[in-house]
């Protein structure tokens, strides 16, 4: 078994992640972790367990991405058994096929994680921005009040009382 996890937005882009085996016992353990892979082989068939935590930093909310792989998948070749006979040009295309199907699979789910997380990137650099211009904004037009009002006392007229 094969797992794969990316934090792909929120806080310091960590968490910690614990993976239980059926026995409820700690086989995968790390703390402050951005993204990892990780590779096992399970020693009895049952439940496994993957716990993310983000107990250190409680107010950031985030997004995990994860996969796993439960081992590699058989050849078709193994899977005919007696059956087997020598293959065709065609089905020896459609292995090929297959195989390389999956590793454009791979790439293309690489790719969405990388956007996702510059597109998350951008979000954020984009709300700052704009709060920032909102900032500017109310200033120069205070500056702009306050100019109008100190040209307004030098050229009012002071009326003298008597």
């Amino acid at each position: 078994m094969i797992d794969l996890f990316l934090v792909i937005s929120g806080g310091n882009y960590d968490v910690d992640v614990v993976l239980y085996d059926e026995n409820g016992n700690s086989v995968y353990n790390v703390q402050k972790k951005q993204y990892d892979s990780h590779s096992f082989t399970a020693q009895n068939d049952g439940i496994y367990k993957f716990c993310f935590s983000n107990e250190f930093s409680t107010f950031s909310h985030k997004v995990v991405y994860f996969d796993f792989q439960a081992g590699d998948e058989i050849p078709l070749t193994k899977e005919m058994g007696a059956h087997q006979t020598a293959l065709t040009q065609m089905e020896t295309a459609c292995v090929t096929i297959h195989e390389d199907l999956k590793i454009a699979t791979d790439y293309q789910t690489h790719h969405r994680l990388r956007e996702s997380q510059g597109r998350d990137m951008a979000e954020y650099l984009n709300e700052r921005i704009q709060w920032w211009s909102v900032g500017e904004a109310c200033l120069i037009l205070s500056v702009g009040i306050c100019q109008v009002v100190i040209l307004r006392r030098f050229f009012a007229e002071k009326r003298s009382t008597i």
